[in-house]
């Protein structure tokens, strides 16, 4: 268990439990799943037996499904998936987050995870069938019904930025209920950490200026670390 918001692989409650005023009402644990995997598959916990190669096997298949998704939104922006691109997609930093929310005896007195937006281009959220998660919705908090076998896709802040505000990252946050546990798998995936992230030139113009400053993942930790991550805190960091 570590206060570190640094750390690849992490056990804690909150986004940041040495500032945060109230701590959530869920445990989880993160892990660092960049590419290639076997420089860090062998960070992970090795208990339960079956865990690394089950995470492993998942954070492949899942991030070749972002790699789709991602291909498919650049298209609709009328972006050309150059070949670099694709090769900083493929490398990209990816991070699959556990998470565990317990009955709760008092549920309105907290929530699980408060309002806040998702540092990364994708989100590829899978839920058990207890529900939970809500959007942001025309100023409405709006429940996400749980479907099996499916994926919930939340934009994040940097595809907010990249498309220079023709995507918006979503504000989400997590109920929790007084008589059934919930579990969640949160994978996000963006490009190599030491890449620098900013508005496509393609979707900058006279008419279009750029609305946010160029940013990367150090700045993000180093603005988490410093304060509490909720709302869109640090999108709003970002903007000109």
């Amino acid at each position: 268990m570590s206060a570190d918001v640094r750390a690849p692989v992490r056990y804690g409650t909150s986004f940041n439990q040495a500032k945060d005023a109230v701590l959530f009402w869920r445990d989880f644990l993160k892990l660092a799943s960049c590419q290639p995997l076997h420089a860090v598959v062998g960070s992970w916990p090795d208990e339960p037996a079956d865990l690394r190669e089950v995470a492993a096997r998942y954070a492949m298949a899942n991030h070749q499904l972002f790699k789709e998704l991602i291909e498919a939104a650049l298209e609709a922006l009328g972006i050309p998936c150059r070949r670099g691109l694709l090769r900083e997609l493929a490398a990209g930093y990816s991070q699959i987050m556990l998470n565990c929310y317990p009955a709760c005896p008092q549920p309105d007195l907290t929530l699980g995870l408060p309002p806040h937006s998702d540092y990364c281009l994708l989100t590829l959220l899978l839920q058990d069938h207890v529900e939970g998660l809500q959007i942001m919705h025309h100023g409405r908090w709006l429940t996400v019904d749980p479907v099996p076998g499916s994926f919930v896709v939340n934009v994040g802040d940097h595809l907010e930025i990249y498309s220079n505000g023709r995507y918006k990252s979503k504000l989400h946050r997590v109920r929790v209920n007084s008589t059934r546990p919930r579990i969640s798998v949160a994978s996000f995936h963006s490009v190599p950490v030491e890449r620098v992230i900013g508005p496509a030139t393609e979707l900058i113009d006279e008419r279009n200026p750029r609305r946010y400053m160029d940013t990367d993942y150090a700045t993000f930790l180093a603005f988490l670390a410093s304060t509490e991550g909720k709302h869109k805190s640090f999108l709003q960091s970002r903007k000109l």
